[in-house]
């Protein structure tokens, strides 16, 4: 076990780090809505929801780069743990000769399969297949400027250098900002300058990371070579990873597709809106998963077992937590909120934004068990298992379209399937580590629930005295902002975060 100076050592340097990406995250949401918002205005319901269908044509290579980063990223903090430059330089080599070789099947998946699903299966305004193409091209070479990224990105998480991986987020959100201002002045198709401006912003960051990596770290400035075994290994490793993702790719933007074929892009734009709302709690909650999982993985590997499932407690805890403080105001005033946010609100944007959040809260509450998964290189089971029962929510949402449903079934589809996964997940981990599932439920699992159960009584009691209006949007968000943080003061941080959170507020208020 590491010595107790250490392991503080490595609190303070989470700490420092979430910081920095919350930080981060508080900038980049506020650029996020204002982006959002007008770029709904200024492009319409129609072709926002068309841009977001097509773009789920070119998801699968986010899921590739999801995969493969999560591969890349465990391998060179091993080699950084191990202390053996030389294996991280490998490493880091023959992770950019996979990104160029993946990027290069990813476009010709595309540019066939993919133009041809969007000719003959897309369900678009007949006068807008054009702009399709544009879209589609656009978004593929946006996906392979992100895969080229993923090493220098990989090796920035390893060296848990957050501060960097935030600014130059925050310099991503802020061009992306831009665009959607500058996209305000345009007179002509403003769906194609969309997409080219996107593109142009993917090329700045990718740039950008290369230049910052470059200058930092010094497996990244080693010359290319190929290593057969070490390619083969993590091939292996990200491709079942990768069988794992592509189940959510189905269960996410397979939905989109068949929401697009049942119901037309109107739906999409609900969806999309939905989903904007989703992607940025996502980025929020994954700050704490960025911060940790480093840890997690060295940790482990290290030997240091404990140190490691107290890490993924206490991330899947603060991440359930996170999910409750958006997502109670939510269940009461979703509709107002989200036309104060987005300034227009297709229709079912409400409902999907709250039915959305209950599913992040499944996925990411239990994704740090993941990482603690990954750690241990031994995926092969665990992705098979999992991946066979989520594989189930696009079947079965399609099966009840058939049938009748509305739109907004999948999301409920998603939260039953994810109930089975999770419970894979503990048992498939618990066997591998040794991780101790009832600890779990009660530091993580149980607190969230208590918190949840505590903040949503006291403001639907506030949403029924309170007489309908924008009053009462004030009132709910006041009292669930309290309700969630006196619920999660009471039942969820333990005497020792508690003396902390005192510490720092005492030390704010003294100066």
């Amino acid at each position: 076990m590491r010595p107790q100076t250490e392991i503080s050592e490595n609190s303070r340097r989470i700490a420092k780090n979430t910081l920095f990406l919350y930080f981060r995250m508080l900038l980049l949401m506020l650029a996020g809505l204002f982006t959002t918002r007008i770029v709904l205005r200024t492009l319409g319901f129609d072709d926002y929801g068309l841009y977001g269908t097509v773009g789920s044509v070119v998801a699968l290579g986010n899921i590739l780069a999801a995969s493969v980063a999560q591969a890349l990223s465990r391998y060179i903090a091993a080699g950084l743990q191990e202390g053996d430059r030389k294996k991280s330089e490998s490493i880091f080599s023959t992770g950019v000769i996979v990104m160029a070789s993946l990027s290069a099947l990813v476009v010709l998946l595309v540019e066939s399969l993919g133009i041809w699903y969007v000719n003959n299966y897309l369900n678009l305004p007949p006068d807008r297949l054009e702009a399709a193409h544009w879209v589609l091209h656009c978004s593929l070479g946006v996906l392979v400027l992100s895969l080229l990224s993923l090493p220098f990105n990989a090796s920035i998480m390893a060296h848990e250098k957050m501060s960097a991986y935030a600014f130059i987020s925050i310099l991503e959100g802020v061009l992306k900002l831009g665009v959607a201002v500058g996209l305000v002045f345009v007179g002509f198709d403003k769906l194609k300058v969309y997409s080219l401006l996107m593109l142009a912003v993917a090329f700045v960051i990718r740039l950008t990371y290369s230049i910052y990596c470059r200058r930092n770290f010094a497996e990244t400035c080693c010359r290319l070579h190929f290593d057969k075994p070490l390619f083969k290994e993590m091939l292996g490793f990200a491709g079942w990873n990768f069988l794992g993702s592509g189940a959510y790719l189905l269960n996410t933007q397979g939905v989109n597709l068949a929401v697009n074929f049942f119901f037309g892009v109107a739906l999409n734009a609900a969806r999309g809106v939905a989903g904007q709302i989703e992607n940025i709690l996502r980025q929020f909650i994954s700050n704490i998963v960025l911060a940790v999982n480093p840890q997690i993985t060295k940790q482990y590997v290290a030997g240091n077992k404990a140190y490691a499932f107290e890490l993924v407690n206490k991330g899947a805890k603060y991440a359930g937590i996170i999910v409750l403080f958006f997502m109670v105001p939510y269940v009461f005033e979703a509709d107002r909120i989200s036309l104060l946010l987005f300034g227009r609100n297709p229709a079912g944007t409400g409902l999907f934004s709250v039915l959305s959040m209950a599913c992040l809260l499944m996925d990411l509450a239990f994704n740090t068990l993941v990482t603690l998964e990954l750690a241990t290189g031994e995926i092969r089971r665990y992705y098979l298992v999992t991946s066979a029962i989520s594989v189930l929510v696009l079947p079965v949402t399609c099966a009840a379209f058939m049938l009748g449903a509305p739109a907004w079934t999948p999301y409920v589809v998603f939260v039953l399937v994810y109930v089975a996964v999770d419970a894979a997940r503990l048992l498939i981990v618990r066997s591998q580590t040794g991780f101790p599932i009832g600890k779990f439920f009660r530091e993580a699992v149980l607190k969230v629930l208590c918190t949840g159960a505590a903040s949503l009584s006291f403001t639907l009691i506030v949403w029924i005295l309170v007489p309908d209006g924008w009053w009462r949007l004030a009132a709910v968000l006041t009292a669930a902002t309290a309700a969630t943080s006196a619920a999660a003061y009471s039942f969820a941080l333990t005497e020792g975060e508690r003396a902390f959170l005192k510490s720092k507020i005492m030390a704010i208020f003294a100066r």
